[in-house]
């Protein structure tokens, strides 16, 4: 699949005219431009929100604001999704920070990028200190939201960012790295985990960090549910039976998924969910329906150059998907565990299941060509 932040075109609403990709016409909705979804909904949604805030997913903000020459989050970003202002009206409480890069960035230097994408978001960090809160456990999480703070999370990252190294893995986790995209290398790819890719996800597990299998090969996926003792994640993943973009999940994996407590997090774009609020609301019935309500979360994809859908434009207005979800019949319950509960278990298992690795397991010391020679 290629990366959701190949480019980073200005973000543009889907037009009213839109129809979908395969050439049927727009789907009607209650929610068009311009529409307010009733006062009570919508009152509902933002008391709902205000005690279990949005954990998004997927933020691609530190690439945006790399190639900005001058922002303030903390005044408001026009040229960005997602800011200070943005976020507290829509209730974002944690944002998982993106560390993917461009194709054109991968060329013989994807680590080198990497930890300057890295340095990128801790700085924006560092100059936002009224704002947001660099973290690296669920208790940070929560530590942050008490004191008024957005919670951000880094990564996912590019598993090619290793180098094929557990020694990189290490230090991007000692920096922050928090969450890896298990695609696109040699031990994680077309055939799914190599011996030494195995080895990746075990230590991975030792140092809380999680796998993401958006992007990854169904044999890589299928064999990481298996291997992992964390539950993993898709951070832009959405229902292949809904629509058939090639990052959506099959129902039996889905289904797979859901068995393992991991957590599909849904993006708001047009491409991978359809260009109005009910249909990306129809995604998470979907995947609640088939994976279970411990399985769903969202991802704004916000700032990774994608399109999304109408009244889903920024970070602010997630009031809007949440009064939706109120009118199809979403419990509270429901509606607590898919915006601030699910993220914060798989956190909390990952904390735990490394204090219990580390206990028991010293780092690993392998090499891709002890276990991979040909």
């Amino acid at each position: 699949m290629a990366d959701l932040q190949d480019h980073i075109p200005p973000t543009t609403e889907v037009g009213e005219d839109d129809g979908l990709r395969d050439g049927s016409p727009p789907v009607p909705a209650p929610f068009d431009r311009g529409y307010e979804p009733p006062g009570e909904l919508l009152e509902r949604a933002h008391t709902l929100l205000a005690a279990h805030p949005v954990a998004d997913g997927y933020s691609g903000l530190p690439w945006a604001l790399g190639n900005l020459p001058w922002y303030d989050l903390e005044l408001g970003e026009a040229a960005v999704d997602t800011d200070l202002p943005r976020m507290r009206q829509g209730h974002v409480g944690a944002l998982f920070w993106s560390l993917h890069l461009p194709d054109k960035a991968q060329d013989g230097r994807t680590t080198a990028a990497t930890l300057e994408q890295l340095d990128t978001a801790r700085t924006v960090i560092e100059n936002h200190q009224e704002g947001l809160r660099l973290v690296r456990t669920s208790g940070q999480v929560v530590d942050s939201h008490n004191c008024g703070r957005v919670a951000v999370v880094l990564g996912p990252a590019h598993a090619a960012a290793l180098d094929d190294s557990l020694g990189i893995l290490r230090i991007l986790h000692a920096l922050g790295l928090r969450v890896l995209t298990l695609a696109g290398t040699t031990w994680a790819g077309l055939s799914g985990l190599s011996r030494f890719g195995e080895e990746v996800v075990r230590e991975m597990n030792r140092l809380g960090v999680l796998a993401d299998l958006s992007g990854a090969s169904p044999a890589t996926a299928e064999r990481t549910l298996v291997l992992s003792r964390t539950p993993v994640l898709c951070t832009r993943s959405a229902a292949r039976d809904l629509r058939p973009h090639p990052a959506n999940l099959p129902d039996d994996l889905l289904a797979a998924l859901g068995a393992a407590k991991g957590l599909c997090m849904v993006p708001l774009t047009a491409e991978q969910t359809g260009p109005t609020v009910p249909d990306v609301a129809d995604h998470l019935d979907h995947v609640r329906d088939v994976a279970g309500p411990e399985c769903v979360g969202l991802s704004g994809t916000y700032d990774s150059g994608a399109v999304h859908p109408r009244e889903l434009t920024d970070a602010s207005r997630y009031p809007h998907l949440i009064a939706e979800l109120l009118r199809r019949g979403w419990s509270e319950t429901e509606l607590s565990l898919l915006t601030w509960g699910n993220v914060q278990r798989v956190l909390r298992s990952a904390d735990f299941m490394a204090r219990a690795a580390q206990q028991r397991r010293e780092a690993s010391t392998a090499r891709i060509t002890d276990l991979d020679a040909p």
